[in-house]
C-alpha cells in the first residue's frame, strides 16, 4: 500500500490511496483541474482512480467531489447515509450520478478485493462526519482530521496503525492570541471543532506502537498554527518523549497545495 497527503489545509483536502488493484481519494475538497494536477505530480492518472471516501460535508472535504463523479464514472464514492442525505438535500456539490453512490456507515467494516476499510465516527459539527482505516496486505493506515477530541473508542479502532495522517490544527496560544473572533475561537476549541498540537500527539501517544512508521501532520491552519510549531510538538511528544516507537517513525509535514512522496507504508 502506497500513501500520499496530495493537499491538507483549510483550503481544501484529498489524499490518494494506492493498492495493487486500486487508487483511491480519502476526501475531494479541490477542483477535479487542481486534483488532477497534484495526482500527476505523483505519477498517477486521475483516470485510474475507482474510488473516493468521504470524511464529512464540510467544503474543504466534499468540494470537489460532485465534479469527479460526474465527470469519471468509474469513481465510486462511499460516505455514510447522513453525509450522503445532506450533500443530496442541500445541492451544495450539484447533482449526483445515483448508482456512484455507495453507503459505509461508522463501525462497519468493507472489503473491496486486497482493500479492506472501516469506518469510525468522530466529534465534529458537520451533518455526520466519520473517518476511516485503510488496509491492504497487512499494513494499516488511519486517517483522522476535524474532530473536537479523539474517544476511546476511536482509539480503540486506530490502535496499532502502520502509518497515520492525524489532525494538528492548531497551537493553542496561537488560537488564543489571534484575530479570530471569539465564537469562532469557542467553536475551534470545542468538543466538535479541531485537535491542538498537544492533543493531536498526546492521542497518538496512546495508539502507536514499534511498528508505525509514518505519522503525517495535517490540517494545519494557516492562522493559528505554524509548520515548525506542529513538527516540534510531535516530535518532542512522540520521538523525544514515551511513545512506544522505533527510532526510525518518520515525522512529515503536509501543505495545502504541494503534495507528500507517495510512500510505501
Amino acid at each position: 500500500m502506497k500513501v500520499s497527503v496530495l493537499a491538507s489545509g483549510s483550503t481544501g483536502n484529498t489524499s490518494l490511496i494506492v493498492t495493487k488493484q486500486h487508487k483511491i481519494l480519502m476526501d475531494a475538497g479541490l477542483s477535479g483541474k487542481k486534483t488532477q494536477e497534484l495526482l500527476a505530480e505523483v505519477g498517477v492518472d486521475i483516470k485510474d482512480i475507482d474510488m473516493a471516501f468521504l470524511s464529512h460535508d464540510h467544503t474543504d472535504h466534499s468540494g470537489g467531489l460532485g465534479v469527479l463523479m460526474r465527470r469519471y464514472p468509474q469513481i465510486n464514492a462511499f460516505a455514510n447515509s447522513g453525509t450522503w442525505n445532506y450533500l443530496l438535500e442541500s445541492k451544495k456539490i450539484g447533482k449526483l450520478p445515483v448508482e456512484q453512490i455507495n453507503t459505509i456507515e461508522s463501525g462497519q467494516t468493507k472489503t473491496f478485493g486486497d482493500l479492506d476499510v472501516t469506518a469510525f465516527a468522530t466529534s465534529h459539527d458537520a451533518a455526520d462526519p466519520q473517518y476511516y482505516v485503510f488496509e491492504s496486505d497487512g499494513k494499516r493506515i488511519a486517517f483522522l482530521t476535524d474532530t473536537g477530541y479523539v474517544s476511546q473508542n476511536v482509539e480503540g479502532v486506530i490502535k496499532d496503525a502502520d502509518a497515520y495522517m492525524m489532525e494538528f490544527n492548531y497551537d493553542t496560544m496561537m488560537l488564543r492570541e489571534g484575530p479570530y473572533s471569539w465564537s469562532l475561537k469557542q467553536r475551534i476549541l470545542s468538543d466538535v471543532g479541531h485537535l491542538s498540537n498537544e492533543d493531536a500527539a498526546q492521542a497518538l501517544l496512546d495508539v502507536v506502537c514499534p511498528k508505525t512508521k509514518h505519522i503525517f501532520l495535517a490540517h494545519r491552519s494557516s492562522h493559528n498554527n505554524t509548520e515548525y510549531l506542529a513538527h516540534e510538538t510531535a516530535m518532542e511528544m512522540l520521538v523525544d518523549g514515551d511513545a512506544n516507537l522505533d527510532s526510525d517513525v518518520r515525522i512529515l509535514d503536509t501543505d495545502p497545495g504541494i503534495p507528500t512522496e507517495l510512500i510505501k507504508i
